[in-house]
């Protein structure tokens, strides 16, 4: 890519996709296509088509997802595969009728076997079975790296897959039923913190910028407080899903979008399929290749935001995979290494927070 290079960044206002556009401003990249969900909804094949058709872009990077944590993936499960195969046939479909030069794909970690060695390589892909909650989503996302790496093996297209870990940063979602965990229990802690200090103000500003099931700051406290209490979140305590024991690794989402640049401006698809008899598994972990549990999480979050109050783990709700750690030693090996551990991360996804 050079610095004038048309480039779409398909999902360019979500977590991960705004941080790639960041990364790629940053560094002088000067002609960038990004389209809202009200703009093009890449479900639409004809509207998918007749963009890429206008628009011609070079580059793509296919940041676009339907995504959520634990509740919505094991609740929402047809949407999570429909909506994600959709998305993938019809992005993916249109750049290799367009010539694109280069497409980044990126899934997620959760593509890998439930009981996968520890950590995680690239290898582990298609060994064992799902872990059952997040199932249909990552079917979709093993579906959208065996289409790049098979279209890369048929037709010569250089389409590089990425499997980021859990991610979190700016532009997060904290929606209370369908976000990720960590932003989840910041939000919880927060909103805890607030309801023990009697701080009604901070409750009703966040419930205005972040409504839940329809309760905002115009509701009454009363309402309020039961919206709250149906999610964990009392005067006394916070309670949150599972035994607290499960380890996860965490990737700050700035330091994911520039390994994908990286990797856009370094890497090709030839690199990672030389000397390989059967081309399979070339797709590229991102992540720190270091884990934390759940409850250490809490711990964490908790003295970040300074809450003196109770935390407790709701034993009869899943935990899902109890480990998941990734091997980035071919991201190490290709030139790339994070940057930004938990600690200083989640000091950092606070202060975002809270500035609003």
């Amino acid at each position: 890519m050079d610095k004038n290079s048309k480039i779409y960044v398909a999902g360019h206002r979500g977590l991960v996709g705004s941080a790639i556009w960041r990364n790629l401003q940053s560094k002088g990249y000067t002609h960038l296509i990004g389209q809202s969900h009200q703009e093009l909804d890449l479900l639409d094949a004809g509207a998918v088509k007749s963009f890429f058709d206008r628009e011609k872009p070079e580059f793509v990077i296919l940041a676009a997802a339907y995504v959520g944590g634990i509740v919505a993936n094991n609740t929402y499960r047809a949407d999570f595969i429909y909506r994600n195969l959709q998305i993938q046939n019809n992005v993916i479909g249109e750049s290799f009728r367009h010539n694109v030069r280069k497409l980044l794909f990126l899934g997620s970690t959760c593509i890998y076997p439930r009981e996968a060695p520890q950590p995680i390589s690239e290898e582990a892909l298609l060994t064992g079975p799902l872990e059952y909650t997040n199932e249909p989503y990552a079917i979709a996302k093993i579906a959208g790296l065996k289409m790049c790496e098979s279209f890369n093996i048929q037709y010569g297209t250089n389409y590089i897959a990425v499997m980021p870990t859990n991610l979190y940063g700016p532009n997060d979602n904290f929606d209370l039923e369908k976000s990720h965990v960590l932003p989840a229990m910041i939000r919880k802690i927060h909103l805890a913190k607030a309801l023990m200090n009697d701080d009604w103000n901070t409750v009703r500003q966040d419930l205005t910028r972040r409504p839940v099931e329809g309760i905002s700051g115009n509701s009454t406290q009363q309402d309020m407080e039961s919206k709250l209490r149906k999610y964990g979140i009392n005067k006394e305590r916070v309670e949150l899903w599972g035994s607290g024991k499960p380890l996860r690794e965490f990737l700050w989402s700035e330091d994911m979008a520039d390994a994908s640049v990286y990797i856009m401006e370094n890497v090709d698809f030839p690199d990672l399929a030389k000397g390989k008899t059967e081309i399979r598994n070339c797709h590229i972990n991102i992540g720190t290749g270091k884990e934390i549990s759940i409850r250490d999480l809490a711990a964490l979050i908790r003295k970040t935001i300074g809450y003196t109050g109770e935390i407790t783990f709701d034993t009869s709700k899943p935990d899902g995979t109890m480990r998941k750690l990734t091997d980035v030693s071919r991201l190490n090996t290709l030139g790339w290494k994070h940057t930004v551990d938990v600690d200083e991360g989640v000091k950092r996804m606070y202060e975002w927070y809270i500035q609003g």
